[in-house]
C-alpha cells in the first residue's frame, strides 16, 4: 500500500531546497490550512445531498434533482444563499457571545477533523495521547451550543441550549468507556498506534463480544452526542421552533448547519478507527491473494468509505425511529447504556489479561 509520507517528505525538501526550514513549515502549515478547510466545506455539502437523497429514498421520493445532474449542485447553491443572507442583530442579546457561539463550535470539530488519520502517512497531528486530544477537543461544541441559547435571551434557546447541555454530558460518559475499552485492548492511545494494531484483523473480529458492545453503544452514543434524531431534542422543531440557533441568521446558522455535519462524519470515522482499522484494508488471515488486491486500494479511500457506510447507519436511525422524550433519553443512558458499559469494560479487561482475543 502506497505510503503518502513519502509525498509529503518529498513536498518538504522541495521546499526547503530554496526556503528557510522556518519559512518551509510555515507554507505547509498554510498549505494543509487550506486543504484542511476544502475538505472540511467539500464533506458537508456531500453529507447534506447525501442524506436528502437517504431520506428521500426511505420515504419513495425523488430528493433534489433540480440544480445540476442528480441535484449535485443542490447543496452548493443551498451555501450560496446562506453566504448573502444578512446576519440579523438582535436588541437583547449578548453580542459578544452570540457571535462567539458559532466559532466555538466550528473550532471543535475542525480539532477532531485534524486528529483522524485520513490514510497510511496522511495524518496530521498524531501523537502519544490523541484519541484523549480528540475526545477534550470534542467537548468544546457543547459550550457554543449553551452560549448560543443562553445569549440568544429567547426562551426557546435556551431551553434547546439546556436539553442539549444533558444530552451531550451524559451521552459522552458512553462515548468516553466505549473508546477507553478498546484504547486498552490496543494498548495505545496513540491514533496511528491504534490503526498499525489492526494490520492483521480488525478490532471489531479481534475483540469479541465485547468490541461489539463496545461498537453499538458507541453508535447509539455519538448519535445522542451529534444531536441527531431520534435524539434531536435540542432542536426539536414541533416545540423549540429550531432550538439553540432559533435567532441566527446567514452564514453563523451555516456554521451550526456545518459542524452538525462534520460531527457526523467525526462520529463515524473514529468508530471507523476503533472499530473497523482506520484507513488498514480488510485482511483475511490466509487469504494471501485477497489480501494482496486489497492492498491496491488507496488508503484514504478505505478510511472515507468505512466513515460514509457508517454515517448511512446513523441517518437510517434518524429517519426510522420517532424521537424520544427529554426523560426517555436520560433514562436510556443513565439506567442501561452506562452499566452496560461500566460491565463491558471490566469483561475486556479480563479478556486482555487472560489472553483469550485473537
Amino acid at each position: 500500500m502506497f505510503d503518502f509520507s513519502l509525498l509529503t517528505n518529498w513536498i518538504h525538501g522541495a521546499l526547503t531546497s530554496f526556503m528557510p526550514e522556518w519559512l518551509a513549515v510555515t507554507t505547509e502549515c498554510v498549505l494543509i490550512g487550506v486543504v484542511l478547510l476544502t475538505l472540511y466545506a467539500l464533506l458537508a455539502l456531500f453529507y447534506i445531498y447525501f442524506e436528502r437523497k437517504v431520506c428521500a429514498a426511505f420515504q419513495c421520493r425523488i430528493g433534489p434533482d433540480r440544480v445540476g445532474p442528480w441535484g449535485l449542485l443542490q447543496s452548493f447553491a443551498d451555501m450560496f444563499k446562506i453566504l448573502i443572507k444578512e446576519l440579523i442583530s438582535l436588541k437583547y442579546v449578548d453580542k459578544f457571545l452570540f457571535a462567539l457561539a458559532p466559532y466555538l463550535v466550528i473550532l471543535a470539530s475542525m480539532l477532531c477533523f485534524a486528529v483522524l488519520p485520513w490514510g497510511n502517512g496522511l495524518q496530521i497531528i498524531d501523537f502519544n495521547i490523541g484519541i484523549f486530544f480528540l475526545i477534550a477537543c470534542s467537548s468544546i461544541g457543547v459550550l457554543g451550543i449553551l452560549l448560543a441559547g443562553w445569549s440568544s435571551a429567547n426562551k426557546f434557546t435556551l431551553i434547546g441550549a439546556l436539553r442539549s447541555g444533558a444530552q451531550m454530558v451524559s451521552y459522552e460518559l458512553s462515548i468516553g468507556l466505549s473508546v477507553l475499552t478498546m484504547v486498552a485492548f490496543a494498548g495505545t492511545m496513540s491514533v496511528g498506534g491504534i490503526v498499525e494494531a489492526q494490520s492483521d484483523l480488525w478490532f471489531i473480529v479481534k475483540g469479541h463480544i465485547p468490541a461489539i458492545i463496545a461498537f453499538i453503544i458507541y453508535l447509539i452514543a455519538g448519535t445522542a452526542e451529534t444531536n441527531r434524531g431520534p435524539f434531536d431534542l435540542p432542536e426539536a422543531e414541533s416545540e423549540l421552533t429550531a432550538g439553540y440557533h432559533t435567532e441566527y441568521s446567514g452564514i453563523h446558522f451555516g456554521f451550526f448547519y456545518l459542524a452538525e455535519y462534520l460531527n457526523l462524519f467525526i462520529v463515524a470515522g473514529v468508530a471507523t478507527l476503533l472499530f473497523f482499522g482506520g484507513w488498514m484494508p480488510l485482511h483475511i488471515p490466509g487469504w494471501d491473494a485477497f489480501n494482496g488486491a486489497m492492498d491496491l486500494i488507496p488508503s484514504f479511500i478505505w478510511f472515507i468509505g468505512k466513515a460514509i457506510a457508517i454515517s448511512f447507519i446513523i441517518i437510517w436511525f434518524k429517519w426510522t425511529f420517532p424521537r424520544l422524550r427529554i426523560d426517555q433519553l436520560l433514562s436510556l443512558e443513565w439506567k442501561y447504556l452506562l452499566p452496560i458499559n461500566l460491565a463491558n469494560l471490566v469483561l475486556m479487561v479480563l479478556i486482555i489479561v487472560y489472553g483469550i482475543h485473537l
